[in-house]
Formats: structure tokens, C-alpha cells, sequence
């Protein structure tokens, strides 16, 4: 990895569907050449995949929060397979922070939000502590 290739990512992490035309001027690099880059990346791994980043209040998601889930340690792994399976959570994490584990989960509404956290999350099996910080507005996204 070298300073193009960083370039080359940040280019696509701002629009996936960036040209290599125009990357290929801004790392001042020949469009063939940023290509192989761009594959070599993939390959690599250092680029998973590509994506579209959506507004969820704009899909009707009015309720966001930022969960953070503690267990017991036996249950651990069974509670964040059953958590993956809840089409709520839209993304988990596993920390070695203040909780065990982390997640985004989106809802229509905070009563909605309220089930979601109480029953399906909170209802699991194992899970000690469910915390909830209800997002009020996004500010900065990146892919």
C-alpha cells in the first residue's frame, strides 16, 4: 500500500461509482493503471466490497440506536448468532470495551425501538444488560 492507493480508496469511499477516469487524474495515473490497482485491492481483501450508504429516516427508520449488549460468557457466541438473525440489527460488533457486544439497530418508531430492545434483544436467553443510546441526528458517515 502506498500513498496512491490510499487515494484511490478514499476517492471510492466517497462514490463507489467514481470513474477511473477521474481517479486515474487525481492520483495522476494512467486509467489502466488505476485499475489494476483497484483489482489488486480487491483481491487483497483491503477492498470488501462496494456499497450504497442509505438515509434510514428517509425509509421511514425514524427511531436509531446504538445498543450495547453484555452476556453471560457461556452464551456469548449462541446470542450474537441469534442477534445477526434480527433484521433490526443492521450491524454488530464485538468489543472489548464497556459491553461485549455492539450494534446499530434501526426502527419506524420509538415503541417499536422499545420491543426491539426489551423483547427480542433483551429477551434473549443469556443476555445480562442491554444499553441504549438513541441516535438524535447523523452527522458523518463513512463506508
Amino acid at each position: 500500500m502506498d500513498g496512491k492507493d490510499y487515494k484511490i480508496i478514499a476517492a471510492l469511499q466517497q462514490g463507489a461509482r467514481t470513474p477511473l477516469r477521474k481517479i486515474s487524474k487525481l492520483v495522476h495515473m494512467s486509467e489502466s493503471a488505476v485499475r489494476k490497482r483497484v483489482k489488486r485491492l480487491e483481491r487483497e481483501g483491503v477492498i470488501e466490497r462496494y456499497t450504497v450508504v442509505v438515509n434510514p429516516m428517509k425509509l421511514g427508520y425514524n427511531a436509531l440506536a446504538i445498543i450495547g449488549v453484555d452476556t453471560t460468557p457461556e452464551k456469548h457466541h449462541e446470542i450474537l448468532e441469534k442477534l445477526m438473525k434480527i433484521e433490526d440489527v443492521k450491524q454488530l460488533m464485538i468489543s472489548a470495551g464497556e459491553h461485549m457486544i455492539m450494534g446499530m439497530v434501526q426502527a419506524r418508531d420509538n415503541k417499536e425501538l422499545t420491543d426491539i430492545v426489551l423483547r427480542k434483544i433483551g429477551g434473549i436467553e443469556g443476555v445480562t444488560k442491554v444499553r441504549t443510546s438513541v441516535i438524535l441526528e447523523r452527522v458523518k458517515e463513512m463506508c
